[in-house]
């Protein structure tokens, strides 16, 4: 299964292109295998803690429900997903990202699910003790305990990289299961935990996609946003996820609109496009005789390479 957590962890933002993610590298996003066939009975899981999107196939005897809890393998060891229902046309995944889903949840699971989150309360306290034992910089984020696994994970963020072998030994003695740590960036922080951004609806990462796709100030030019950081970054500080999701369709709107800075002849006057607004498909052009006009995108073609406004 693909990691979709970020690999780095940036220290504090001293400027605008400190925003940016620091593995930006643009692509089209597009499958990895277009050429798979992906199975018919295919659903999208979530891990409930990580917030992490897992696609799955259902055998014969299954038949998984919107809601459901089901036991599948992820990348920390057999563990609990609920259907989001089924997917027709996955996006940016691999064939070796989709697993099998072994069982649907029992209510014999059930209660062992309910016993491991009164665990995963009291290994909070815990595991924040030790943690002012050792004088650790670390924020935990979520404890998770496995369904089929004795294993627990603890999912934190710090400034820096943290040594904290000795803290797993502790915990190892009073838990007798193994333990992992994963120190997290801001943008998982925020996935994990939720909220509202600046437009009133959950983060996006949390509640439309977990794929991290890097975001640039590229994009925020491109859909002439004002480059204030308050007004481009979201909570966890970096740029700002909906900037990604959009950028795509900025770019191919702008391919069928004259570029800003061009000249050309109309109504008797030499013109320069000044302002190009894909969402409202308007054209805002300043004359040499001081005019300042504005025409729908729809007047404007192009003709031998040249750009030119027809009636």
């Amino acid at each position: 299964m693909s990691d979709i957590f970020e690999k780095d962890i940036d220290s504090d933002i001293e400027n605008i292109a400190d925003l940016e993610d620091s593995n930006y590298q643009y692509n089209n996003y597009k499958d990895d295998d277009e050429d798979y066939v992906y199975p018919e009975n295919l659903y999208k899981l979530r891990l409930d803690y990580s917030k992490e999107g897992i696609y799955a196939t259902a055998g014969k005897n299954l038949n998984p429900k919107f809601g459901d809890k089901v036991v599948i393998p992820t990348r920390y060891g057999r563990d609990v997903a609920t259907v989001l229902g089924k997917s027709k046309q996955p996006i940016g995944i691999k064939p070796d990202d989709v697993v099998q889903i072994d069982r649907i949840v029992s209510e014999q699971d059930e209660a062992h699910l309910q016993s491991l989150r009164e665990r995963e309360s009291q290994a909070e306290s815990i595991f924040k003790e030790k943690v002012a034992f050792h004088k650790l910089d670390m924020k935990l984020i979520c404890v998770h305990f496995l369904l089929d696994e004795q294993k627990a994970l603890f999912f934190f963020s710090s400034d820096n990289r943290v040594d904290f072998r000795e803290l797993v030994k502790d915990l190892v003695a009073v838990f007798k299961l193994r333990i992992e740590l994963r120190q997290i960036g801001v943008r998982d922080e925020s996935r994990i935990t939720g909220g509202l951004g600046v437009c009133g609806r959950p983060y996006c990462c949390n509640s439309i996609s977990d794929k991290l796709r890097p975001v640039s100030i590229k994009m925020a030019k491109e859909q002439n946003l004002s480059l204030n950081s308050m007004k481009i970054s979201g909570q966890c500080g970096r740029l700002l996820c909906c900037l990604s999701y959009e950028y795509d369709w900025y770019i191919d709107a702008r391919k069928k609109l004259p570029p800003e800075g061009i000249r050309l002849y109309y109504d008797g006057t030499n013109f320069r496009v000044t302002e190009v607004n894909p969402i409202t498909s308007m054209i805002k052009m300043m004359g040499e005789d001081g005019r300042l006009i504005e025409i729908n995108a729809q007047r404007f073609k192009k003709d031998n390479g040249r750009w030119k406004i027809v009636d």
